[in-house]
């Protein structure tokens, strides 16, 4: 009998592959692509993470020091209760899928300015190095090996023309969902007991309150 339980991933480990495109792509265009550790562009208003992101994030935050971690959690209570203002049925555990496109959407739109609750006082991301995957993918335009193609969508691309006009780079990003689908499960297993929830997607401020808030 074959075990519906998910081999073990390292999914750090997997999002590390995207920082390496990142990296190997600054190092073919030298100077082009201004991201970096620091810039804050991207970082505002909310946005939907998995469930594996959001355990990931969960974790970092928990692991803050004190003070650190109760000013994310106090943001993003913030956060989520404008949001749950505007839309009432977003409640815990905070899943974006649950509310559809369109209120997401309106949410998101309403609060497009407000900083992601994991920037510091310097603007800063506090939990960098368990950022989400979205947030790995921004800067660069992508072309999947299937041939699909995801665009930059960095804010503050104009400013920089040929930044802007750098074409798609080549990423396997098939291969890369197809492992990430395992941690999706784990990650809902462990969150929810529920290998099924792998739908679930929440932003960076619920995921900061599912260890507590």
């Amino acid at each position: 009998m074959i075990s519906s339980v998910p081999l073990p991933i390292d999914y750090p480990a997997l999002l590390t592959r995207l920082d390496e495109w990142h990296h190997a792509v600054r190092e073919r265009f030298p100077g082009l692509v201004p991201c970096r550790a620091g810039c804050s562009a991207c970082c505002h208003g909310p946005f939907d993470i998995s469930v594996a992101d959001a355990l990931l994030v969960r974790d970092a935050i928990s692991a803050l020091p004190d003070r650190e971690r109760e000013a994310v959690r106090g943001r993003a209570r913030a956060q989520v209760s404008r949001m749950a203002a505007a839309a009432p049925s977003f409640q815990f555990p905070w899943d974006v899928s649950r509310l559809g496109d369109a209120p997401f959407d309106a949410l998101v739109e309403a609060q497009a300015d407000a900083p992601c609750p994991a920037l510091g006082g310097s603007g800063k991301c506090l939990i960098y190095q368990s950022r989400p995957m979205v947030c790995r993918l921004m800067g660069l335009g992508m072309r999947t090996r299937s041939g699909a193609e995801l665009e930059n969508a960095c804010p503050i691309q104009g400013e920089y023309p040929f930044f802007r006009d750098l074409p798609p780079q080549e990423f396997d990003l098939e291969a890369w969902e197809t492992r990430e689908a395992r941690a999706l499960r784990m990650a809902a297993g462990e969150l929810f007991g529920d290998e099924a929830s792998t739908g679930y997607e929440t932003t960076i401020a619920g995921a900061a309150l599912l260890g507590g808030g």
